[in-house]
This record gives C-alpha cells, sequence and structure tokens, in this order.
C-alpha cells in the first residue's frame, strides 16, 4: 500500500477519555504503519505528539451550549484546512463537522430524542444537534460513516435508514498495553472496585454507587475508585457515605485496573465501552449493564439489565469481585488496518497520495 496523506479530526488529542483514545491509538498505529498523520484538535492533551505525528492545535472553544461548541469547532477546521489545500488527502472525522470523506460514530445518535413527545423537542438546541448529526451524516463529500459497534450500526439505521448505503463494517476499539491484575487474594469484608467513565450520568455511577453501598453492608472496608468525573461534581453521590471511596478526576485510567478487583459499568447507555475492554485486557472481572455494545462479547452472567434491583446488582458484584478473568484483548494496529481498508474500499481515488 502507498503511503496515505490521512487528516484526523478530533478535539481533545490525547490518552484520556473513550473516544479521545480511540483516536490516539489509532492514529499512532498509522503513522507506525508509515502514513502521514495530521490531527486537527482544540488541543493536545499529552506533554508531546506521537511519533511521526503533526498535531494542529486551532485552540479552545467555549464549551457550552454543546452544539455551539461543534459549530464553532467545525467551523475552525473548515478554515484551517481552507487555508492550507492539498490533492488526495483523507479527512477522517470524529467530530461534528463538515468537510470530513469519513466519520467514525463514538455515540449513539442525537436522534433518540426523536423517542421523546413533541412537546419535549421544540427547542434551538434540539434543532441545531439534529441539523449537525444529518449534515455530518448526509455530507455530499461524505465517502463512508464508521460505528464503533454493531450497537450503534444498528442505531443509525433505525433513525437514519437512508444512510445505509455509505454504512461502513463496524470498526471496534482496541486496547493498549495494560498491566494486568495480579492473582491476589481478596479479603471478604474488603476489595476494590472501579468505575471508570467522564460522562458520569450516561454511565450510571449514580447507580454504581447505590450498589456499592449495598456490596459494602457485607464488605464495610471495600474500596470504590472512580476516574473520569470531576471531584467537586460527583461528591454529593457521597454524602452519606463515611470514606471509603476514591475520586481521581479526569487521569490516565490505564494503570488503574490492575489495582481493581472488579470494575462496574451500569451505563444507561454505552456505545461500545473501552473501559470495558481494557478491563478484560487486563484480567479484571466485570460486572455491566445490557446497554452497552460490547455485551455481546461477554458472559449473560455478568450483564444485568438496567431495571435491575440495587440488590440484583449488587449480588452479581459479590459473586464476582476478585474472581481470575480470562484476558482477551484486541489490539491497536488491527484496529488501523481495518480503518485503512475501509478508506481504500471507499476512496480508492484518494489513496494515490
Amino acid at each position: 500500500m502507498k503511503s496515505l496523506n490521512l487528516i484526523q479530526v478530533v478535539r481533545r488529542y490525547g490518552p484520556v477519555g473513550g473516544m479521545e483514545r480511540y483516536v490516539w491509538e489509532m492514529s499512532r498505529e498509522m503513522a507506525a504503519l508509515g502514513h502521514r498523520v495530521t490531527i486537527l484538535c482544540e488541543q493536545l492533551l499529552a506533554e508531546s505528539a506521537p511519533n511521526h505525528i503533526h498535531v494542529i492545535e486551532l485552540g479552545v472553544v467555549r464549551p457550552k451550549p454543546r452544539w455551539l461548541a461543534h459549530l464553532r469547532f467545525s467551523a475552525r477546521v473548515s478554515a484551517w484546512l481552507a487555508a492550507h489545500p492539498e490533492e488526495n488527502r483523507i479527512i477522517h472525522s470524529h467530530e461534528r463537522t463538515a468537510v470530513h470523506q469519513f466519520s467514525t460514530f463514538h455515540g449513539p445518535p442525537f436522534a433518540t430524542v426523536k423517542n421523546k413527545p413533541w412537546w419535549q423537542r421544540i427547542s434551538p438546541r434540539i434543532y441545531s444537534n439534529l441539523w449537525l448529526e444529518k449534515r455530518e451524516l448526509y455530507g455530499s463529500q461524505v465517502k463512508a460513516v464508521i460505528p464503533n459497534s454493531p450497537l450503534i450500526a444498528d442505531a443509525l439505521r433505525r433513525y437514519y435508514p437512508s444512510v445505509s448505503s455509505r454504512l461502513a463494517t463496524p470498526i471496534m476499539p482496541g486496547v493498549a498495553d495494560i498491566l494486568p491484575r495480579p492473582d491476589r487474594h481478596v479479603p471478604p469484608q474488603g476489595g476494590v472496585i472501579g468505575f471508570i467513565g467522564k460522562e458520569w450520568k450516561r454511565k450510571g455511577l449514580d447507580i454504581a454507587v447505590r450498589i456499592v453501598a449495598e456490596v459494602r453492608k457485607q464488605r464495610p472496608d471495600l474500596i470504590f475508585m472512580v476516574a473520569g468525573p470531576d471531584p467537586n461534581e460527583i461528591t454529593p453521590l457521597f454524602q452519606t457515605w463515611d470514606g471509603g471511596f476514591l475520586l481521581l478526576g479526569e487521569t490516565d485510567s490505564t494503570p488503574l485496573y490492575a489495582q481493581f478487583d472488579l470494575l462496574l459499568h451500569p451505563a444507561r447507555q454505552e456505545p461500545y465501552g473501552m473501559v470495558i475492554a481494557e478491563a478484560r485486557a487486563a484480567g479484571v472481572p466485570v460486572v455491566i449493564s445490557n446497554a452497552c455494545g460490547i455485551a455481546s462479547e461477554l458472559n449473560q452472567d455478568v450483564i444485568l439489565d438496567n431495571n435491575a434491583s440495587i440488590r440484583d446488582w449488587a449480588g452479581t458484584v459479590e459473586n464476582n469481585i476478585g474472581c481470575q478473568a480470562n484476558i482477551i484483548k484486541r489490539d491497536w494496529k488491527t484496529v488501523a488496518e481495518e480503518q485503512l481498508e475501509c478508506y481504500l474500499k471507499y476512496s480508492e481515488p484518494l489513496a494515490k497520495v
């Protein structure tokens, strides 16, 4: 394969979060395979850019309202590309942009809002977000839309049936090298349960707090470690607790898995669940909701319905905490190779740099 000229677009570029980690790892593998990689982002969230990757920081936009932040960032991306014209480049966005040829869908379609009563859908925010999503999917320059899980592929087909002709085979995330959890004895009154997720409401942290509180009735020395959310924002969830929890904020989660005796992820909506894949790669047992895209890859005895009782959740956690899980890992080189195949399949002329 000839070297490709690849532009990857993401607002935050670094080894944090789910989508951000996806772009960070995939772009590094693309560069390692000999392709020219440029990142257009608001900011680099690392001390330095990875080897052989050119990072362009376009400046941080005001994060709220979210739809307006998407629009402002999109305008900066369009302006930069117009000011730096090049032929035969592949523009791959992970955001709501207007100039991409490829777009990876990392989250559920905003169009799920159509399930709400009509009077809850009358707002400029909803109209704007739906317009941005349709532009991302149906722009005349778009070659392919790439879901990051079969769950997202199904959702896109359901809410946007006419996108099927440009809907690519899902390319699911990989996992970087992660320190495996050592085979250790978990004391009957203790252990460590982990939760990772910046978007904590969607990922069910409030439910997890109630589940762990129930488990702590039998394991009073149990520690609950939470990474991702701003500690100041989630501290009220623990107002009835007397210790027993650590709020780590936004941090690199990779070193944490070896400390966990179980990962708890009772998400209300989770397109894939990268933290679940990472936990499996570290040999950490997991208990998750059936709203996670990765659920089809797991044994059903660790998957609960979102409407299950807190007692049922706690019982499943108790049955699995400290178990030595099999290490299951999909590497990022495979992800990059699948993405390269997608580029060539949908845009042969663009592949000739």
